[in-house]
């Protein structure tokens, strides 16, 4: 297991205009978030969680957009068949949370592969020159519930987001909602939140997402306040009142990566059956490493591959609910 894990980790961790806006839809939470002092306060479960279907979440009007951005990173380009459309849906407004998978676990007895596999992958910011990727290890008994490993004394918080998930564990806390994972045109279109820029993002210079600010890997200036995971919504919230959508976490969608988003035409939507088939799916939006000199992904069009079994520090999840 560790051997295959060693060579999935290598590869795994390498590296629009929008249309007409549609009319917003008013937040459906009551969640009270975009400031540090609001995020702190958060206690990780939207009001009549368990009790409303649609708890922690925002309805979106659907429309036309245009899906990722030419001028950046290869993977991103769509140069045949950029205009794509979605249909309204839910989405969760924050990524979620330890205690949102905490309920998961109390009521269903859940075991994340993590725990089974008895590792995962844990960042290690290095302090002294290092090889590519050598601030990545394995670590004994890292999971979702000490995603330092089990000797660190660091602990987890109810409103972090929850991660060291693979895409089988997002999937069955999905199910046990009723919900799924988005569609990477239904993450990106949700993400993009109105902008009418070619891209959204972190602003370098004014921090508005949980990134890394300095030079990756060696420093972290630290200027948002976190130098590791943020708890959810500590940064305000895009034109859909969506959390996070850019930085903290990459987050699992239910589409397969297969190169660009031109070798992906004529594919169809996967449903939950099916997310075995392929080895690796996409994740989006960027995470608190991605910096301006190694991983500028921290932005609405970016996504890369994500390993279906291997559980990760910088990788979480939200879920959304089609309207039928």
């Amino acid at each position: 297991m560790k051997s295959f894990h060693s060579v999935v980790l290598l590869g795994s961790i390498f590296l629009a205009a929008c249309g007409a806006p549609p009319k917003q839809e008013h937040v459906k939470t009551s969640l009270k978030l975009g400031s540090l002092a609001q995020c702190k306060q958060y206690l990780g479960l939207p009001h009549d969680w368990r009790k409303d279907p649609q708890a922690g979440m925002v309805k979106i009007h659907g429309g036309t957009f245009n899906i990722g951005n030419n001028k950046s990173y290869p993977e991103e380009q769509a140069l045949y068949k950029s205009e794509r459309t979605v249909s309204d849906f839910w989405i969760d407004a924050t990524e979620v949370t330890n205690a949102q998978f905490q309920s998961f676990v109390n009521e269903t007895g859940y075991v994340t592969e993590a725990e089974k596999q008895g590792e995962a992958a844990v960042f290690y910011q290095p302090t002294q020159p290092v090889s590519e990727l050598a601030w990545w290890s394995l670590v004994k008994g890292a999971n979702w519930k000490q995603p330092w490993g089990e000797i660190a004394e660091q602990k987890i918080q109810a409103n972090e987001p929850v991660r060291m998930i693979t895409l089988k564990d997002a999937v069955a806390y999905a199910n046990w909602l009723g919900r799924d994972l988005p569609t990477e045109e239904q993450w990106e279109y949700a993400a993009k939140g109105f902008s009418k820029v070619h891209d959204t993002h972190a602003d370098s210079e004014h921090v508005d997402a949980n990134v890394w600010q300095g030079e990756f890997p060696y420093q972290n200036e630290n200027k948002d306040g976190f130098t590791d995971v943020a708890p959810v919504g500590c940064f305000k919230a895009n034109g859909f009142g969506l959390f996070d959508m850019i930085g903290n976490v990459w987050e699992y969608t239910n589409s397969p990566f297969k190169g660009t988003h031109d070798d992906h035409m004529g594919m169809q939507q996967l449903n939950t059956d099916q997310a075995q088939t392929f080895n690796r799916y996409t994740i989006k939006g960027g995470s608190f490493l991605c910096a301006a000199n190694y991983c500028q992904r921290y932005r609405a069009s970016a996504r890369h591959p994500q390993e279906i079994d291997l559980a990760i520090s910088h990788v979480g999840f939200r879920t959304i609910k089609n309207i039928k």
